[in-house]
């Protein structure tokens, strides 16, 4: 059984082998009622600090910590809104196998002896762990010592091969260490902030905050932006270069080429810190500005002003996120950036170095253990053998992986090809965010076995399961995450596990002792868990490897629950004023302390020829994470971007016969999306952005990395997923639908749909054919109870129909012959209404707002749930500032997530102008 709706309904069950859980109410307990707990946010890589505080009626108030020196108290449109997540109806509550409800005993058997079985037929890489970023970095260690110290297979690979692969690949080339050299800090005492392939402004919000608030304090701080789409970040940008797509080698190494031939290196730092500088400059060819303009597509002005920029300014930090690492050639974009910072000694200074921004909560924790198939734990190499000697020594186990396993992509065609007899997936939705995704799926449905462990079964990735794990979620487990500054935070549970749910790494603990291996896996909690990972990153090390936390490895458990933010190194022979920041005065982590400036070579990027002519970009949007499976039970979240949509520029619009709303097709030879056609000049002509959040559970055909190729960077074995060659073409229905309905559909006869919540019940889109009856299907959804009301224009196939209940609107519908024009955020409000008036109703049929039910248009600020409407109103009325806008409607005063939206909007009427020579300005 599960709680009510809407509230927590968490059920009370007592769990041997981890401690007491406290018996009390439903999601809370009198000993947790107001009481706050300090935790941290379970979404990106910034790492913001939370303040969670369970109330009486079961709901949970959220704030930001304005003590943690990630955030300050700063909280973006998705951590303000955490409280609206924690429901538990689409929870899996109990282990399954084969579709059944279990006890863990016989889970845990099954489990251990699937994989004892396989390992015994078919040797230890017959088998292999598929984990996330989203899980603790006490799950991440014991699964990477199972699998690789005692299982003896390097098959342990993670989603955060997705997003950062590349990132690693490149600073192990260039420091011999996976060493992120800065801090947040560094991003705002710069003078010249560059941030290539990295939409900060949605996908890592309270830097772009922290950004903001810099560069308010320092007028003269500059900001260049490279990215092909102008993006909500290019509202705060002095410079916004639209690059032609999968072009940055030639870019940087035109810069590179350039800071040589102005002489602006530091030939001192390249003398004494640094090898290959003369290979690296070689490579990169001569600074012919037109040639460069060629290839990058960027105007030669531009880029003699970029370069100017950076020449002329020693404090320049270069951030790049997914931009630079989904690429084929995400290793070299990253190297051709440290190249740049390794020539000018700009590194390890404060305001000073190249930047990695992870995309996950605890991307950098996986990688700190050893979470990916190539590498081992504490930041060893697997192909070192005096690490493999020491992390076995150190483990005391039977064996260890000799060389590097599996990486995501060639993992999954593995399992397809019968190779991988066992598969445990943990906290991640394969077959929706991995590129040729409809492969994966096919994968899974031909492996022998498969586990997966989640927080819920809705998923597309759950209907594969054999055995099904109930793991712990945000805000019920213990543990913590590292952040993209190396900050490690404490995630502390506040709520109690509902029904069954066990945490992670207790669930490969049991499997691990059920395979023989009790001794080396006899751990109390996550404080033990994490002892042993403190320990392992200090032996044998003697400065030798960056990562080092040994002056914790004998914390107590008191000690591990009181533990505050902090960032390493944390050696145990620290110095009180240990470091902060990495390679400013040399020291590398390279066989001879000395940084490799790697040689990379301009390619050009991949033809799309005359069958798919566009090429497709994948990413995030502001207010969803992931696959939805928590941002998605958010009302406010989804009024911003409610359905799939396809990006693309009007030039690109026109040559196919496209309006806005309508609904397109995107194919590629791996699979096909229906989406929403969003027309805008944002777009590059020939390019098109798809967000990656939609499945199978909320759309018909949303799934876009069913379309994205499976094409991977030699080196990382990340993902090009921003760049595949595509076809595009206009979809035409019969009808077109948009609906408001009190209850969710379980069921839609459509050819098109999108299902998300609203306050007081769910929204959908739709289109469909002849044979697909609108009435029908609106009766259906209505209700047999429900009193009907109906307007109906046949010559033009307009049809309204709305239903009442007892308790007040039950839903309605609103069908057309093209793309409904009703205003969404004003049918969505009358859910909120339970007893509309007989005149009111009347205005239901009519589809359209009156002055006593204004519309607010599309939602730019979530948090206040303010539309653009509301903005042009204010604007009118002579707010034509951002603060000003602030003041008078909120909107952009609580996470700050919406300013760079309400700029654009304030820009494109003209109320504020941008002087190009202010734009040339060279820092």
């Amino acid at each position: 059984m599960t709680g009510k709706s809407g509230d927590l309904g968490r059920l009370n069950n007592k769990a041997s082998g981890f401690g007491e859980e406290v018996s009390g109410g439903a999601g809370v307990n009198a000993r947790t009622i107001n009481k706050t707990v300090r935790t941290t946010c379970p979404y990106c890589g910034v790492g913001c600090g939370v303040l969670a505080t369970p109330q009486a009626d079961g709901t949970v108030a959220i704030a930001g910590d304005e003590t943690h020196p990630a955030n300050f108290g700063r909280l973006c449109s998705k951590g303000a809104a955490l409280g609206e997540t924690l429901s538990v109806e689409d929870r899996l509550l109990h282990p399954e196998i084969d579709g059944e409800r279990a006890d863990w005993d016989k889970a845990l058997d099954r489990v251990a002896q699937e994989f004892s079985e396989a390992v015994r037929q078919h040797g230890p890489d017959s088998v292999a762990f598929y984990v996330s970023g989203q899980i603790l970095t006490e799950d991440y260690y014991v699964a990477n010592k199972l699998m690789k110290g005692f299982i003896g297979s390097g098959n342990i690979d993670t989603n955060s091969r997705l997003c950062m692969a590349s990132s690693v690949a490149g600073h192990r080339r260039a420091f011999g260490s996976d060493t992120v050299p800065g801090t947040y800090e560094d991003l705002e005492t710069c003078d010249l902030l560059v941030l290539t392939g990295s939409n900060l402004a949605w996908c890592h919000p309270v830097l772009f905050q922290r950004i903001e608030a810099a560069k308010a304090q320092n007028p003269q701080m500059r900001i260049v932006v490279i990215d092909p789409r102008e993006t909500a970040t290019c509202a705060l940008a002095d410079l916004h270069l639209a690059l032609k797509p999968d072009t940055d080698v030639a870019l940087f190494n035109g810069l590179l080429a350039f800071l040589a031939e102005t002489d602006a290196l530091d030939r001192a730092y390249i003398a004494a810190h640094t090898h290959g500088f003369d290979d690296a400059l070689a490579a990169s060819g001569p600074c012919e500005i037109n040639r460069i303009s060629r290839e990058t597509g960027l105007a030669p002005r531009d880029l003699a002003t970029f370069y100017t920029m950076v020449a002329r300014t020693e404090k320049t930090v270069t951030v790049y996120s997914q931009g630079v690492n989904q690429s084929v050639t995400g290793t070299d974009k990253v190297n051709a950036i440290i190249n740049t910072h390794l020539a000018t000694g700009r590194i390890g200074r404060p305001g000073m170095g190249p930047f990695s921004v992870t995309g996950q909560p605890n991307a950098m924790g996986g990688r700190e253990v050893g979470g990916l198939a190539n590498t081992l734990a504490a930041h060893m190499s697997i192909e070192n053998p005096d690490h493999r000697a020491l992390v076995r020594e150190f483990w005391q186990s039977p064996s260890i992986a000799e060389k590097s396993g599996l990486k995501a992509v060639d993992l999954f065609r593995a399992v397809r090809a019968g190779k991988i007899k066992a598969l445990w997936i943990m906290a991640t939705n394969p077959v929706d965010s991995l590129p040729d995704a409809d492969g994966v799926a096919d994968a899974l449905k031909k492996c022998p076995f498969v586990v997966v462990s989640d927080v819920t079964r809705a998923t597309d990735t759950a209907a594969y399961a054999d055995v099904l794990l109930p793991a712990a979620a945000w805000g019920e487990k213990n543990g913590t995450v590292t952040n993209s500054e190396r900050r490690i935070s404490r995630q502390r549970a506040f709520l109690e596990r509902p029904g069954e749910v066990r945490p992670d790494w207790w669930q490969v603990t049991e499997v691990a002792r059920r395979m023989g291996f009790a001794q080396a896996f006899d751990y109390d909690g996550p404080a033990s868990v994490f002892r042993e990972h403190a320990a392992l990153s200090g032996y044998g090390n003697n400065g030798l490897r960056a990562f080092d936390i040994s002056a914790l490895k004998h914390v107590s458990c008191a000690e591990f629950d009181r533990l505050n933010p902090l960032q390493w190194p944390q050696s145990q022979d620290r110095t009180q004023h240990e470091q902060t920041r990495f390679f400013a005065g040399g020291g590398f982590f390279t066989q001879d302390r000395k940084a490799v400036l790697v040689p990379v070579r301009t390619t050009e990027p991949r033809k799309q020829g005359r069958q798919y002519p566009f090429v497709l970009n994948t990413g995030r949007i502001r207010d969803q994470w992931h696959t939805m499976t928590r941002t998605g039970k958010s009302p406010r979240l989804s009024a911003h971007i409610a359905e799939p949509y396809a990006e693309l520029h009007p030039v690109d619009a026109k040559k196919l016969g496209l309006s806005a709303a309508d609904l397109v097709e995107v194919k590629s030879p791996f699979g096909t999306v229906m989406l929403r056609a969003q027309v805008t000049e944002r777009a590059q002509p020939g390019s098109i952005f798809v967000p990656m959040h939609w499945t199978d559970q909320v759309t018909s055909q949303g799934r876009v990395d069913a379309v994205v190729a499976p094409e991977t960077d030699p080196v990382s074995g990340q993902p090009g997923s921003k760049f595949t060659p595509v076809a595009l073409r206009r979809l035409v229905f019969d009808w077109y639908g948009f609906a408001i309905l009190r209850k969710k559909p379980e069921k839609l006869e459509a050819d098109y749909w999108s299902v998300a919540p609203t306050s007081g019940g769910w929204r959908v889109e739709m289109a469909g054919s002849a044979a697909q009856d609108p009435a029908l299907l609106a009766r259906r959804h209505l209700g047999g109870d429900a009193k009907l009301a109906r307007f109906e224009d046949r010559c033009t196939g307009l049809l309204r129909v709305a239903g009442w209940s007892d308790t007040g609107l039950a839903g309605a519908f609103f069908i057309a012959g093209e793309p409904v024009a009703v205003s969404r955020q004003w049918a969505c409000s009358l859910l909120t209404d339970p007893f509309l008036s007989a005149a009111d109703r009347l205005k239901v049929l009519a589809a359209g707002p009156s002055a006593d039910m204004p519309d607010k248009g599309a939602i730019i600020c979530s948090c206040f749930q303010v539309g653009n409407k509301d903005i042009e109103t204010a604007m009118a009325e002579g707010a034509v500032t951002v603060q000003a806008i602030g003041s008078r409607l909120k909107a952009g005063t609580n996470c700050g997530s919406c300013r760079s939206e309400i700029q654009s909007i304030l820009d494109a009427h003209g109320k504020e102008d941008v002087h190009e020579t202010d734009i040339a300005q060279a820092g």
